[in-house]
């Protein structure tokens, strides 16, 4: 199967030989210059920033870098791409139907994920749905119940606080019954197919976000998977939720961590500051003595719980040293270092 090729190091402007830490810089800064709720043109920064957050959501993960990088650097962005021999066994996505069945790819659209991450790194890549319940009739045959189809779904956390509606669409492509997937009958060809030997077929099904749902959650929508055999129900729908990774905030379970970064006097005196939210900026007190990495709670500023309390925000107190300093603030530090009687070593 033939899908269009992603430099996920391209989309975030960052050589292949990157660190960690200039991935994540980079991420920060485009996530926030394309974030919905800053950009002026809401879909186009809305497409981008799920491109920015798919090209980190790879990157950031070793091995799913290590996995990306084994494609080669010669791949051109948005050239048609194939996956390579073997890599299948390496976590790939392996298309066609079990022993009865018509061979099927599927694809999804609106997602969050393009065709070639839900082919690499999706949640049915690398692996087939188990087979259903079988009921043996009277007669000779059976019914089967169809596959599950599992995919990714991307949820930023706006819409894991708010809770949203999205529309999904899953294109299928079956083996033509009538050519056996051959696109040739008898000497002519398929008029079933067009002779290439495949049926697509696209359903659109709305899918709801409840809000408080947690990454690696799976929404079902039953009935929505692979038709079954000689009457056999057919199988569900399954999106595995990712949350989408923001430029401000990180995730745990649901708690927010928010970073800020205080000047040493501020972390001495004490002083008040404003940081975000997911909904209005909150001012809290930062307390005099202030220790590097201290953090501070903010109750019920988290994201929701599908029951129970909402989470709270951290915010993690950075203590920032000045690397170039004024000749004035040179006797200022001196003067200081004479007469305070601290000492951080006892």
């Amino acid at each position: 199967m033939a899908v269009k090729f992603r430099d996920y190091y391209e989309v975030l402007g960052v050589p292949r030989t990157a660190s960690e830490e200039d991935i994540r810089k980079a991420f920060r800064k485009l996530a926030r210059q394309h974030h919905p709720d800053v950009a002026k043109d809401k879909k186009g920064a809305e497409d981008k920033f799920k491109e920015i957050n798919e090209a980190y959501e790879v990157l950031s993960d070793p091995d799913k870098r290590k996995k990306y990088d084994q494609l080669g650097a010669n791949w051109k962005q948005g050239a048609e791409f194939r996956p390579p021999p073997g890599w299948q066994s390496r976590g790939g996505q392996p298309f066609g139907g079990g022993q009865g069945r018509p061979d099927f790819e599927t694809h999804f659209g609106g997602t969050g994920f393009s065709d070639f991450f839900e082919t690499m790194f999706g949640a049915g890549a690398g692996r087939r749905s188990g087979r259903g319940f079988r009921a043996e009739p009277e007669d000779e045959d059976f019914a089967e119940r169809g596959r599950d189809v599992q995919g990714d779904i991307m949820v930023t956390l706006e819409e894991a606080f708010k809770g949203s509606i999205r529309a999904i669409n899953v294109q299928r492509a079956t083996a033509c019954l009538q050519c056996g997937g051959t696109g040739v009958r008898g000497t002519s060809v398929c008029k079933a197919c067009g002779g290439n030997g495949r049926v697509m077929t696209t359903d659109t099904h709305q899918v709801r976000i409840p809000p408080g749902v947690m990454d690696g959650q799976r929404l079902r929508i039953p009935g929505r998977g692979e038709a079954g055999v000689s009457g056999g129900a057919s199988g569900d729908l399954l999106l595995r939720v990712r949350l989408a990774k923001h430029p401000d905030f990180l995730v745990e379970d649901n708690q927010l961590i928010y970073e800020i970064e205080l000047a040493p006097w501020e972390a001495v005196l004490g002083v008040q500051i404003r940081v975000p939210t997911l909904e209005n900026p909150v001012s809290i007190k930062v307390p005099p003595g202030t220790q590097n990495g201290q953090r501070l709670r903010v109750r019920g500023h988290g994201l929701p719980l599908a029951s129970g309390p909402r989470g709270d925000l951290f915010v993690v107190l950075r203590v920032e040293v000045p690397k170039q300093i004024t000749p004035r603030e040179k006797e200022l530090w001196e003067q200081l270092a004479r007469e305070s009687n601290f000492s951080p070593r006892g």
